[in-house]
């Protein structure tokens, strides 16, 4: 039987992960390499975010994330 060794490796931006952490919880809009999300931010984690969106959940890879900014006009 053949043993393969698997090794996945993730890039995590500290800056985006604390300035996302910071804005938790804040209506947010996320500009993605796919398009944008507009909702609520519930979850922050290394490597993904949750946006709600009339509560479905997104899940945005950090990656994938070109700019996010706070949302005043959603609440």
């Amino acid at each position: 039987m053949n043993s393969q060794n698997v090794s996945m490796n993730s890039a995590i931006d500290p800056y985006v992960y604390q300035t996302l952490m910071s804005i938790q919880g804040s209506p947010v809009v996320v500009q993605t390499t796919q398009g944008s999300v507009r909702g609520g931010l519930k979850t922050v984690m290394p490597d993904h975010i949750v946006v709600e969106v009339s509560g479905t959940p997104f899940f945005v890879r950090t990656q994938q994330i070109v700019w996010v900014f706070p949302d005043q006009r959603y609440k």
